[in-house]
């Protein structure tokens, strides 16, 4: 008779012994552990230590010529010391049974011990579990290739990487994810993860992507293992494939390759969509600083839900590389209407986020871009920010525009132009609001040499009307507009802010 297993279960000693043609029979208790344990191959040996030519994992048929007046707890000790999983004694060719001995050593270590009897040859024993391992590796490759068809097959649907790695998680019975570039879990089948398993996964994700090299890891979450595999070319990382595995075979770590390889191309074609948006958002970005705000809105509403509300602050990354991009579109994607982005001719990037929004040190951490962040402002005021936010980079890191007297002294340009407007800025705000001319007030005065009483003739005003305006200008800027650094500080923010 023969017997029939599962061909997808790996052979093990369970299985050798179930099977009735070889009339196999466990002598001591065998547990189901180890009964179900993969028993990698059969092996006959009666030399009295056979650990040198033994592998672990197998089970070794023995006749007992070996042992005669032999000492078998010091047999049995070096065969559990090699890792042998399981010894067959053939009885009626030396022993008429199994030697008490040897039974009471086996019973004591563990070792399970199992009878061959006299009409089963030991070459049996062995072709019967090869035949099962080509047998189990016949079934593998099949599986293998079956499971690459119904991978490749699901790509092929409206939403491929979901569909993809659905399928994946299916064929391989475990559960399997697609980290973004920036970390986050994106992609989870067939559920989502519990919350402290996904943040100990997401961080270790996010590690192996801020190092920039493709890599494989397996890592160990709340008592989970998972497998981590980055996608993309190093150095152009596009995110990772988890998989909730430890071990994986050859064919299965096969069908695993088959989808990080569609999952690197259909990124890779995701990013190429991804400069097609900067380019969209550059346009975006120009429309609004020329005033077209209306425009600005509704593109970025058909295209990507809205822009940031006001007020936001602007920052200037210095770096506008397809890495940074495709992350700033994540994090877009996951909080609409609260980032918006758009690369520049200078080789930059401004970054357009709402009050409060997250802040952009992750930026600097992972790609080395110095980062400027303006103070708040409105749309309408959007390139004062910008010029605010390039003013406060610095040569690395991330830092806020915080103005200050001596900016205005630099040589001529973006930053001295932005500390100047930054300084009048409480002045301008006040004449458009309230109807009055103080900026030109203070501007006349200065031109007088600061002398109430021309100042005042020249605007055509009493000498206590320019006394009143003055003070007033000197409360709303905060300065001391009777001192001589006041004054300096003014007239120098006047003149930059007219360059």
């Amino acid at each position: 008779m023969t017997y029939r297993t599962d061909p997808m279960a790996a052979p093990t000693l369970g299985a050798l012994l179930q099977r009735r043609d070889l009339a196999l029979r466990a002598v001591t208790e065998i547990p189901r552990l180890k009964r179900d344990v993969e028993l990698r191959w059969v092996h006959s040996s009666d030399l009295a230590d056979p650990g040198p030519f033994l592998d672990e994992g197998v089970a070794l048929l023995t006749t007992g010529t070996q042992l005669g007046d032999a000492d078998a707890d010091a047999y049995v000790d070096r065969l559990v010391g090699r890792g042998v999983a399981a010894l067959g004694f053939g009885t009626e060719v030396i022993r008429a049974g199994v030697p008490d001995d040897l039974l009471a050593a086996c019973e004591r270590t563990g070792l399970p011990l199992f009878e061959v009897p006299y009409r089963t040859p030991f070459l049996q024993v062995v072709r019967a579990h090869a035949e099962a391992i080509a047998s189990h590796g016949f079934a593998r490759r099949s599986w293998a290739l079956a499971a690459q068809r119904a991978v490749s097959l699901a790509a092929l649907r409206a939403d491929p990487l979901p569909a993809a790695i659905g399928e994946l998680a299916r064929q391989i019975g475990s559960w399997t994810g697609l980290f973004d570039p920036a970390g986050s879990l994106s992609i989870a089948r067939p559920s989502p993860l519990p919350a402290a398993v996904a943040k100990e996964l997401s961080a270790a994700a996010a590690q192996m992507l801020e190092r920039g090299v493709r890599a494989a890891d397996t890592v160990s979450c709340a008592g989970r293992t998972f497998t981590l595999q980055t996608l993309g070319r190093g150095g152009h990382l596009r995110g990772a494939l988890a998989v909730e595995a430890e071990g994986l075979d050859q064919e299965a770590r096969g069908v695993v390759t088959t989808v990080v390889a569609m999952a690197g191309f259909a990124l890779e074609r995701a990013a190429e969509l991804t400069r097609g948006q900067a380019a969209l958002r550059a346009g975006v970005l120009r429309g609004i600083r020329a005033g077209d705000l209306t425009l600005g809105h509704d593109v970025a509403a058909a295209a990507w839900g809205r822009l940031p509300s006001e007020p936001v602050r602007a920052s200037v990354v210095s770096s506008a590389s397809d890495e940074l991009l495709a992350y700033l579109e994540v994090r877009a994607e996951h909080a609409p209407g609260s980032v918006f982005f758009a690369p520049t001719a200078a080789d930059e990037t401004v970054v357009l986020t709402s009050e409060g929004a997250d802040p952009l040190t992750p930026v600097w951490t992972r790609f080395g871009a110095a980062v400027g962040i303006s103070r708040p402002c409105g749309y309408d005021d959007l390139d004062r920010a910008i010029d605010e936010a390039r003013a406060a980079r610095p040569d690395d890191g991330v830092a806020e525009f915080a103005p200050g007297a001596a900016d205005l002294f630099h040589s001529p340009g973006a930053d001295q132009a932005a500390a100047a407007r930054a300084l009048l800025a409480p002045l301008r705000r006040h004449d458009a609001r309230s109807g009055t001319t103080l900026l030109a007030d203070v501007d006349t005065w200065l031109a007088h040499d600061a002398a109430i009483d021309r100042a005042a003739a020249a605007l055509g005003i009493h000498r206590h009307t320019m006394r009143t305006r003055i003070a007033q200008a000197s409360t709303l800027l905060g300065r001391d507009l009777s001192t001589f650094e006041g004054r300096a500080t003014l007239w120098a923010a006047l003149r930059a802010a007219r360059a």
